[in-house]
């Protein structure tokens, strides 16, 4: 049952925008390379307590993240991203009124799930686009409710019944797990990409950016004081070895600094990854630097990550570093699995669930009250860009007390250049902190001394100061692949997506 304050939600009517973006140079994870992808928007029409409120969600669609299979093509990934945005938009429309978001969210996600078993698409695909709703339903109950986000979880006024999700909180509220307080700040944990240049003069002249914006990780570092890193690995030992080590180096002279390694589901079985740790360990020219490591992001494919084999040669390794989850957090029972896999935590990412997400940070915060090992939340990222997207990200990193998160967007896309010069406007306007104007006029992230100021993303309803109309981007029926600029035969790498030699993203 729903907490008194609980708005009673319906969705009416849900559109789909979709507004084309091209990165600044390509951003390697894993089997993928991203250089252009659809950016879209959820419009969703919301019956709140009685009152008609408009909500907002936005998510950038990737290749290669939400299911790695190396034999598809990313048009054929896009179509499955689309298939399952829209299968859950139409049965938050079908579903009728619930007495409180949690209660929707859930119906949403049970049927959601269901379709998505029998279609065969997997958890974290399928969530994609339960979590899509989820986001433009809880931005239009705060708007409603006239609250802000981290309000609204704090009372407890979305309805969330943490023991749904994991039994050994029942009858706990996440006000008594969670941070009495929003964080007005985080650290910025900068990505370095597989293809990303480490220092300047590894730059040839013909990719060299013109933009104004730092390009190699060297740069990074003068230009916005990063203390934190998030590095990729290829999981190859030779190769991460050597390129470690160089990244060693670059970070040697801060001192003082902190980084996460992601191993991007590179190994199938943890055996494999036990071997290629111990070979990293015994370099002695990378103790130094690992002796700032965090952790280690998802080393295993999701398909062996939470297998019984992993879950026991992870319990009888103690040397083992600390490990986190991210692609395999598909369901609301990953967490407490990988925990009890020998895992010491898991990420969060908006696109997973928003109500997971406190949920699972109630659960760590549970478990870490009961003692043992210290266990993480992390704050991840999919190049997550505003003027809606980021910010609810933001919002929810800031309402669970994430202090380190995972930013790329801003590195890998020039701003907000490709929005309109009255949205970038809007987003100077009511965010001032969180951008700045560049000098070329376009809002860019202002990291500071590797921090970024979020103050007016929790002042916001959720994470965005003003309703975005995204009435004036492409209606996603009308939306072509083509327009990306890019078509590669299945198996490939989407390297050459979006390269318009006239600089537009090609929106028909």
């Amino acid at each position: 049952m729903a907490p008194a304050d609980a708005l009673p939600v319906a969705v009416r009517t849900i559109e789909l925008y979709v507004l084309n973006m091209r990165t600044r140079m390509p951003f390697r994870y894993g089997i993928a390379s991203m250089t252009a992808l659809p950016h879209l928007f959820v419009r969703a029409q919301v019956e709140a307590g009685g009152r008609r409120q408009v909500g907002i969600a936005a998510e950038g669609l990737p290749p290669k993240w939400f299911t790695k299979d190396p034999r598809t093509t990313f048009r054929q990934d896009l179509d499955d991203m689309l298939r399952v945005i829209r299968h859950a938009a139409a049965q938050a429309v079908e579903l009728g009124e619930a007495a409180g978001v949690f209660d929707f969210w859930l119906a949403l996600y049970r049927e959601q799930e269901r379709w998505a078993r029998a279609a065969g698409y997997p958890p974290l695909l399928s969530g994609l686009g339960t979590s899509l709703v989820e986001r433009a339903v809880i931005d239009a109950c705060c708007r409603a409710a006239g609250t802000t986000f981290a309000a609204a979880v704090r009372r407890n006024a979305f309805g969330v019944r943490l023991g749904d999700l994991h039994p050994e909180l029942a009858g706990t509220e996440p006000a008594a797990l969670l941070p009495p307080q929003p964080l007005r700040s985080v650290i910025a944990r900068h990505t370095v990409g597989l293809g990303d240049p480490l220092a300047d003069d590894e730059i040839p002249p013909h990719e060299r950016l013109d933009d104004g914006l730092p390009q190699s990780l060297e740069a990074c570092i003068r230009a916005y004081g990063l203390t934190h890193f998030k590095i990729k690995l290829y999981g190859d030992a030779a190769r991460d070895l050597d390129r470690l080590g160089r990244i060693a180096r670059l970070l040697a002279p801060l001192g003082t600094y902190a980084f996460t390694l992601d191993g991007n589901e590179q190994f199938s079985d943890a055996g494999s990854f036990v071997t290629y740790w111990q070979a990293l360990t015994r370099e002695r020219s990378l103790a130094g630097l690992l002796e700032h490591l965090l952790f280690v992001e998802q080393p295993l494919h999701r398909d062996a990550a939470l297998s019984p084999a992993a879950a026991a040669t992870f319990r009888s390794w103690e040397e083992r570093p600390p490990m986190i989850i991210d692609e395999s957090d598909g369901t609301p029972e990953a967490p407490a699995r990988a925990l009890d896999a020998g895992y010491a935590g898991t990420s969060h990412k908006n696109c997973k669930g928003v109500l997971r997400g406190i949920a699972s940070a109630c659960l760590i915060a549970h478990r870490n009250a009961t003692g043992g090992r210290r266990l993480i939340l992390s704050g991840e990222d999919l190049a997550n860009v505003g003027p809606v997207a980021l910010l609810q990200d933001l919002a929810a990193m800031a309402t669970l007390g994430i202090e380190h998160v995972e930013r790329n967007g801003h590195h890998y896309f020039a701003g907000l250049s490709m929005l309109p010069e009255d949205v970038q406007a809007a987003v100077l306007a009511h965010h001032g902190d969180l951008y700045r104007r560049h000098p070329r006029g376009f809002p860019t992230l202002d990291v500071r001394g590797g921090r970024i100021a979020i103050g007016s993303v929790v002042d916001a309803p959720f994470g965005t100061g003003f309703l975005l109309d995204p009435t004036r981007f492409t209606p996603l029926d009308e939306w072509r692949f083509e327009s990306l600029g890019v078509d590669e035969p299945a198996g490939s790498l989407p390297a050459a997506a979006g390269a318009k030699p006239d600089g537009s993203v090609g929106l028909r």
